[in-house]
């Protein structure tokens, strides 16, 4: 039988390769090297995790995180413009369009985009909620701020025609998006100039 490192720091290690970005060596190190920072590093870890499944929530009707004691940010500031709304793909993305200066409307955040390959359909994203939402608020105009590859372009195009019967205007962002890219890699500017250039679907 060959060594291996105790079950733990196996199923530690299998854990963080889990996780996006990191592949099997990296999960090792980081593994032990969070073992060798000793017990006081790993508390403070695990204290962060604790944290995030006892505070944190989704908020049921933009889809950003909030924590489970207050209210959402976005859906209850009063600096907001609520007769728009941006839809997007990741929570991340309604930081990097806030950081733009460009929009200060409400967010529906879908958790992701139309893939076949991954198994992801209309009803693992939150498009019904996106729908009932649209009905229910009745917008001036729905932004679509999807990520320009193929993925993106079909859900931007899903979308558009399920909220086509509720008569509000559909845009989607238009110059500064890179073809084939995400909103996590544009910066600030271009974000400026696409949401400026929005069109109409």
């Amino acid at each position: 039988m060959s060594l291996d490192y105790p079950a733990p720091i196996r199923e530690l290690i299998l854990q963080m390769k889990s996780l996006p970005g990191i592949g099997a060596r990296s999960a090792e190190r980081m593994t032990l090297w969070l073992l060798g920072r000793g017990n006081a590093r790993v508390a403070e870890l695990e204290a962060a995790l604790e944290g995030l499944r006892e505070r944190v929530a989704m908020c049921p009707e933009c889809g950003f995180y909030m924590e489970k004691d207050g209210s959402c940010p976005l859906c209850h500031g009063t600096r907001r413009q609520p007769k728009l709304l941006c839809v997007v793909e990741q929570a991340a993305d309604v930081l990097r369009l806030e950081r733009s200066g460009a929009y200060s409307g409400l967010y529906h955040v879908l958790g992701g985009k139309l893939s076949p390959l991954d198994n992801i359909g209309p009803s693992d994203l939150r498009i019904g909620e996106l729908v009932r939402r649209v009905k229910g608020q009745h917008p001036e105009e729905v932004i679509l701020a999807l990520g320009a590859d193929v993925e993106g372009e079909a859900t931007s195009g899903y979308v558009a025609e399920m909220l086509r019967d509720t008569g509000v205007p559909v845009t989607r962002l238009a110059q500064g998006m890179p073809a084939g890219g995400g909103l996590d890699h544009v910066d600030e500017m271009t974000l400026h100039h696409a949401l400026s250039g929005r069109r109409k679907m």
